[in-house]
């Protein structure tokens, strides 16, 4: 047994890619995409022409309107090769405006549902896990709009989260790991802080023992890989989110691959239940200088993406 089918014995494994030709052969249940993956995908010849498609045809209505049918065209194209759900995301520019991101949630769930999609068994609306963001996706939630809260890098944000009822979440494991091995300089060890001493694999198993302890329906997705060691070390989280160059390597090894996560023990473990307010839950996360960071820097990320893909729609 590869890793890859030996990991799916405990996990939900989803393609994290914009390249909807490769899902077939890794046979993942779900799929999430970005602007980032989006704008790298249509710049390769095989996809142009759904842009062009998106620009011409909608020729005349807001940027933004046909930058969500271009998302939503990728959305449907890889829902009929997948039998699970697709993540789209909300314009980051949003992400600090609820009312917005309700808005542009409702818009994209329309789309959808336009083009024969069940909106509640196959999509999630993917939103950036700041305050704002946790607020618009408990209105939507209550609406039966179901979402994927990302840019996750904190505890606080994670317990907000689940406090507000979202369908799942996306921790960053890659990007937690960066910032630590950034910060650490020429003092980071890399056998000290791999497997399970990862920072990103701790912070993911620190949420998801919480939310088994809890009782927190909120799915736990572990995202951003930079390597097959974060991800076997999360054997056993509810999903995990992995690029196709991973599912790869993941397919390709016949290591041993262990259960790592496990729920029946979370319960067991000593952890209080937490509740953050509006102010307590900026605080906190204003104190993890990492989550703040990178949660900046992550919005200006997909942010820049989104630009640069509206130049491209003007351009064609």
């Amino acid at each position: 047994m590869n890793q890859l089918d030996a990991l799916r014995q405990w996990t939900t494994v989803v393609a994290d890619t914009g390249d909807f030709r490769q899902l077939a052969q890794f046979k993942p249940r779900d799929a999430t995409t970005n602007p980032s993956l989006i704008l790298k995908a249509v710049q390769k010849p095989e996809y142009r022409p759904l842009l062009d498609e998106a620009v011409n045809k909608h020729n005349g209505q807001p940027i933004d309107e046909v930058i969500d049918r271009l998302l939503v065209r990728f959305g449907t194209e890889i829902l009929s090769i997948i039998p699970g759900r697709v993540s789209t995301e909300v314009d980051a520019r949003l992400s600090f405006d609820t009312q917005a991101t309700i808005a542009r949630a409702e818009r994209i769930v329309a789309l959808y549902r336009a083009e024969g999609v069940d909106v509640g068994k196959r999509l999630l609306i993917k939103i950036a896990s700041t305050w704002e963001g946790i607020e618009a996706a408990r209105q939507l939630e209550k609406m039966g709009i179901h979402c994927n809260l990302t840019l996750l890098f904190s505890f606080a944000q994670a317990v907000a989260c689940g406090a507000a009822g979202v369908q799942l979440i996306s921790p960053f494991v890659g990007r937690i790991y960066d910032w630590y091995k950034k910060s650490a300089g020429s003092n980071w060890n890399e056998a000290d802080n791999a497997g399970a001493n990862d920072p990103g694999v701790k912070s993911v198993r620190q949420i998801f023992d919480y939310y088994k302890k809890h009782g927190i329906a909120t799915e736990v997705m572990g995202a951003s890989f930079r390597n097959v060691g974060q991800i076997a070390a999360l054997a056993g989280c509810d999903l995990l989110t992995i690029s196709p160059e991973l599912l790869g390597e993941l397919a390709a090894s016949d290591a041993p691959l262990s259960h790592a996560l496990d729920a029946e023990a979370a319960q067991r473990l000593d952890i209080p239940k937490l509740t953050l307010d509006e102010p307590t839950f900026r605080f906190a996360l204003n104190e993890d200088a990492m989550a703040t960071e990178k949660l900046a820097e992550g919005i200006r990320a997909f942010a820049a993406d989104a630009v640069k893909l509206e130049k491209l729609m003007e351009a064609t």
